[in-house]
């Protein structure tokens, strides 16, 4: 990846930077709150489950539970920076203004690499067991159509994008409020057992050990707020709508969460849930009633929900980082009449299609919580050093103890993290390193000249 050859400066207000071009103010308050709400509420909790259970017990609520809690923390960072700074660009705009350009890239490229590998692991997921319930198709083909139009819908405008979101969330909720319903009727005819939402730990597992290690997993089904922030500069009003969305999407899916972990565990022996690929399927497959291929339905439009608001947000990072001269300028580019950055979303598109060519879900998808906890701890300590910036724009302010403990959360999260993760994740990091690197010299030699 080539750095521009005449690299910018960010602005420290969050206006747009002299010569970009602006993007189109269009999303209000319910739009934005569905925006992060649907991608919370992603495929991960239809799969996650189960991997919670196998670690924590039966006590599936309990991870989810404190995952909500630690991730409220990051959230609140995340508005104040926002609010005070509303511009595409998210992370990496906040670290290049508190640290400098090469932090920001670093930022930047950990939260742009996490969300280009996310899309390709989704779009394999799509092609994957989900879909084998209706036809049998190649992966390749599937996640090349599947890609494509994605890509054109992000490109048609950030309106429509967020209200087929709308259409897509009301059926991802409805589907997990399914499940919930389900759950509560097979426990009240005698079939569930109470007690389960008790039981820490497993046998390879102690207590504490089993929740903290499943909280890592649940805090998994809570990413995915950070991508909001993406497009704050395209929001009406982001002081009052940003906090309000943000936070009210993250209860929201907090307590459906919390909700399905309860009637999963009272519903399903707690080694059911753990063998299970599909644990959430087990819930209906208990209770009767529901055609297996509904189910399968509603986990297609989860996955390509997910999958949609992921890309938004990995275009318009892209966008903002090449504004700011972290990437080639050409990626600034936007469609004339639309005013959307078709250039960041035909790189990432085409990113993310030769990455699920690569890999498998599980290994696309296995580095992910730990590049976005460096991203996390690098807004949280951000908002610490902002704090000196003082901005005439009125914006949401956290108490101070709140950064302070969401990064202390992130640090926790990290130790839990398995080695193997650990290396891989290190590798991506690295290679945003030596890019970062790069671009600093480039900057340097233009300055010079």
């Amino acid at each position: 990846m080539t750095p521009p050859s005449t690299p910018s400066t960010p602005t420290t207000d969050g206006s747009p930077q002299a010569g970009a071009p602006a993007l189109k103010k269009a999303l209000t308050t319910p739009l934005l709150y569905f925006f992060i709400l649907g991608d919370v509420l992603g495929a991960g909790v239809y799969v996650l489950v189960g991997q919670i259970a196998s670690e924590s017990g039966g006590a599936v609520w309990l991870p989810l539970l404190l995952a909500l809690l630690l991730s409220l923390l990051t959230a609140a960072s995340y508005a104040e920076l926002a609010t005070k700074y509303p511009r595409a660009g998210g992370a990496s705009h906040y670290a290049t203004l508190a640290y400098g350009p090469f932090t920001g890239f670093l930022a930047g490229f950990c939260m742009l690499a996490a969300g280009i590998v996310s899309v390709a692991a989704l779009a394999r997921g799509f092609a994957g067991d989900y879909l084998a319930v209706f036809v049998s198709l190649p992966v390749v083909l599937v996640a090349a159509v599947f890609l494509c139009a994605l890509a054109l819908l992000n490109a048609r405008g950030i309106s429509e994008s967020t209200r087929a979101n709308v259409a897509a969330t009301v059926v991802e909720v409805g589907g997990l409020l399914l499940v919930v319903g389900l759950g509560v009727w097979l426990f009240l005819r005698g079939d569930g057992d109470a007690s389960r939402l008790v039981h820490l730990g497993t046998t390879h597992t102690g207590a504490t050990a089993g929740v903290l290690g499943a909280t890592v997993l649940a805090y998994y089904s809570f990413v995915g707020f950070e991508t909001s922030v993406n497009v704050a500069e395209e929001t009406r009003d982001p002081r009052h709508s940003y906090p309000r969305a943000l936070f009210g999407a993250l209860l929201t899916a907090g307590a459906v969460y919390v909700l399905v972990g309860v009637v999963a565990s009272a519903a399903v022996p707690t080694a059911t849930l753990a063998r299970s690929s599909g644990p959430l399927l087990e819930v209906v497959k208990e209770a009767g009633g529901v055609p297996p291929k509904v189910f399968g339905a509603i986990a297609l439009v989860a996955v390509a929900n997910g999958a949609l608001l992921t890309g938004i947000m990995s275009s318009r990072l892209a966008y903002g980082m090449a504004r700011d001269g972290l990437l080639p300028r050409f990626l600034t580019r936007v469609l004339p009449g639309r005013r959307t950055p078709w250039a960041s979303i035909a790189a990432t598109t085409v990113l993310s299609f030769l990455l699920a060519l690569t890999g498998d879900v599980a290994s696309l998808a296995s580095t992910l919580v730990l590049l976005l906890l460096v991203v996390f701890f690098i807004v949280n300590t951000a908002v610490l050093v902002q704090r000196r910036d003082r901005t005439d724009r009125p914006h949401f302010r956290a108490y101070t103890a709140v950064p302070v403990l969401g990064a202390a959360s992130c640090v926790a999260l990290a130790t839990q993290i398995e080695a193997g993760v650990w290396v891989r994740g290190l590798i991506v990091i690295a290679v945003g390193v030596v890019l970062g690197v790069v671009a600093a010299w480039h900057r340097r030699r233009a300055s010079s000249s």
